[in-house]
């Protein structure tokens, strides 16, 4: 009896290895947790891309929005964790909403297995065509001369953007005007429109405007220069130190993906944001590769999360 036992365990364990090193057998839906068109559904796109081609099978990019990224990221908390349903997202569901939100459907901390990070990207400040401001000084200046009245638009609460305006308020010590927006696309029109004067944008987001010189680049919040705007210096170059931010895009799995299908989705994942071709493209809108192992990511998000709960307690930071 005990033979015929041994004989079974031998024969599961066989079984579960051969369909865990089969993967995929069947498409993969990538959920992004935000409206078509903005920076994470296009690398959720270029990945999704890629890794269908390497692993034949097709990656199907699903858009859930709502809730700055938290009803997304719930649906792929309660899917199975067997590597057919994957979540890509910017920080916010990883690292800022669940500080802002009481009633977020699941826990950063525990509900998800960390697979890569695709890329990341400074964000730059730049001021309406109506500012006369072309420096630091200059806007902290403007800023200390009318405390709480300078407008800096944002993509919403606890979006990097935002979270790029109180870092620089807090370490200039200076204090602007927040005026939120639903999404990136609204502000940037607002700001090019001069109803708004000034915003941290995500490099991508705003380099044609600035390229046209319809939006003036002060400054960005790296900690180099970014490679498509050499001109513009750091804040940190620019006087005010340790206020750098990046927005960066994740890709998660639920929590207890099998070993082997963890190691394979993320070697995929990291040949794919690799592939020459995705990587210039990338490259030329401002973004950088990061590409950076399960192990890289989690140790990541712990630092990322602990660093904006710092942040939004401090500032007493709402997502009213």
């Amino acid at each position: 009896m005990q033979k015929l036992l041994t004989a079974l365990v031998c024969a599961v364990s066989l079984t579960a290895g051969a369909q865990t090193t089969a993967w995929p057998e069947k498409p993969v839906t990538i959920v992004v947790p935000f409206p078509a068109g903005g920076s994470t559904d296009m690398v959720a796109r270029a990945l999704a891309l890629q890794m269908g081609t390497a692993l034949g099978q097709s990656f199907v990019v699903d858009n859930k929005p709502g809730a700055t990224g938290t009803i997304g990221a719930g649906l792929v908390k309660r899917a199975a964790p067997d590597g057919y349903t994957l979540l890509v997202s910017s920080l916010g569901a990883f690292v800022v909403t669940p500080h802002l939100v009481k009633s977020v459907p699941y826990d950063a901390t525990k509900d998800f297995d960390y697979i890569s990070v695709p890329v990341q990207a400074p964000n730059v400040l730049v001021a309406s065509p109506k500012q006369k401001e072309r420096t630091v000084a200059e806007v902290v200046a403007l800023l200390k001369a009318a405390p709480g009245k300078i407008s800096f638009a944002s993509s919403g609460n606890g979006s990097s953007d935002h979270l790029s305006a109180e870092v620089f308020w807090q370490q200039s010590k200076t204090e602007g005007l927040h005026v939120p927006y639903k999404g990136g696309a609204p502000a940037i029109n607002d700001l090019l429109g001069g109803q708004v004067d000034f915003s941290f944008q995500n490099v991508n987001a705003v380099l044609a405007h600035i390229k046209a010189g319809k939006l003036h680049a002060i400054a960005v919040t790296g900690d180099k220069r970014s490679p498509v705007l050499p001109d513009v210096p750091t804040l940190a170059e620019a006087g005010v130190k340790g206020a750098e931010v990046y927005s960066w895009q994740g890709l998660a799995a639920p929590k207890g993906l099998p070993p082997a299908v963890k190691d394979k989705l993320a070697a995929a994942a990291i040949a794919a944001i690799n592939d020459p071709a995705v990587k210039k493209r990338l490259l030329d809108q401002g973004l950088e590769i990061v590409a950076s192992t399960p192990a890289e990511f989690s140790a990541f998000q712990a630092r990322e999360w602990t660093r904006w709960k710092t942040l939004i307690d401090t500032r007493k930071i709402t997502a009213d």
